[in-house]
């Protein structure tokens, strides 16, 4: 029989392994089902990302978090307390819950520090002005702690309101879109800077997008919303080379599908050649001889090799600075994808040499 401090190291154990716990969590307005059945748990101290093309109900999840939308179904704990259950909706501001938006919202009459001391309520001036200095110091706006949001720019107001949503050290932060109004190249940049300041502070996090990168670059575990249902949780590497279903893997990274054959349970046959695949013992869809399937080719499992007998047209390329994206047709008229370093600079519908290295082998029926 357990005695109680293995009892009480199990139960400490769970609370943090499924810190924010979102257990089979429906929600629908007006009669129509937004999100059915999702089912997630989130580690004290990790970051999650809800990742899914626009309207598939991320957005709604996170507000439910949130408290701003109450559930109809399911159960939603943090901390092992109830937030949301049907018929029971805790109020948003007894959450202890961080928010980033999308559009920053600070306070545009407020400057850098006071916007951060903004919610400090329960800390006294000089610790609120302690703890603000301290953010910024972290999210790097030593300096500007007078400025105003006008005169910063967009990373640096969203690193602000960055800062003001970790100031009052929230339980859970959330994060909805927060980098979609910055270009390209600074939303590389910031998502890592803004990963390293939460990891920093120890704090549990979630964040919406419907940008893979971001996803990539964020998240611990990331959850692809597939029409209001979560189709797969799990690492960014699960999920890109072990996606469950057709969807998340188009969804999610870049790749084309292969009409292919099973020539047994383990091996499929398709244009390139035959290939082995791992069999999960938890897996699903069981495959047999003769079964038609599709297999998923990516642009990584693709070598181009000027030595290989085996060619594909050149029908169109992406220039990328240090790589080419090369579409190529095969003679049956499939497509790949291929990056190929820039200085292999190849016209269209130019043969070039492939082969296949291809350590994942995904099918699906």
């Amino acid at each position: 029989m357990p005695n109680s401090n293995d009892i009480m190291m199990s139960e400490s154990q769970d609370l943090i392994e499924n810190y924010l716990s979102v257990d089979n969590v429906s929600i629908g307005f007006e009669e129509r089902e937004i999100l059915s059945n999702i089912t997630f748990q989130l580690k004290r101290g990790d970051i999650g990302c809800l990742l899914g093309p626009s309207g598939c109900g991320k957005t709604t999840l996170l507000r439910s978090i949130a408290g701003f939308e109450s559930v109809d179904d399911g159960m939603i704990k943090l901390n092992n307390k109830a937030l949301s259950h049907q018929g029971y909706l805790l109020a948003a501001e007894q959450r202890n819950i961080g928010m980033v938006f999308q559009d920053y919202a600070l306070f545009s009459h407020l400057n850098v520090i006071d916007n951060i001391t903004f919610g400090l309520h329960r800390f006294s001036k000089a610790q609120a002005k302690t703890r603000a200095n301290d953010l910024i110091a972290r999210i790097g706006l030593v300096g500007k702690e007078l400025a105003m949001p006008h005169e910063l720019s967009g990373g640096e107001q969203q690193r602000v309101a960055l800062a003001r949503a970790l100031a009052p050290e929230p339980q859970l932060l959330l994060l909805d879109e927060p980098f979609s109004n910055l270009d390209v190249e600074l939303r590389e940049t910031l998502s890592r800077d803004v990963r390293d300041i939460i990891k920093q502070s120890n704090t549990t996090a979630l964040m919406v997008t419907h940008d893979q990168n971001e996803a990539f670059v964020m998240a611990d575990n990331i959850g692809v919303i597939q029409s209001g249902k979560l189709a797969q949780w799990g690492s960014a590497y699960t999920i890109y080379h072990e996606p469950i279903n057709a969807f998340v893997a188009d969804f999610v990274g870049q790749g084309v599908f292969l009409e292919g054959n099973m020539r047994s349970a383990s091996e499929v046959e398709t244009t390139l050649g035959c290939f082995e695949r791992e069999i999960s013992s938890t897996e699903q869809d069981s495959l047999e001889s003769g079964d038609k399937v599709k297999v998923l080719i990516r642009p990584d499992d693709i070598i181009h090799d000027d030595d290989s007998e085996l060619t594909a047209r050149v029908i169109t390329r992406d220039f990328r600075g240090a790589e080419f994206l090369y579409t190529l047709a095969l003679a049956n008229g499939e497509e790949l994808l291929v990056m190929v370093p820039s200085h292999h600079n190849h016209a269209i519908n130019e043969l070039i040499g492939i082969r296949l290295e291809i350590d994942h082998v995904v099918v699906f029926k």
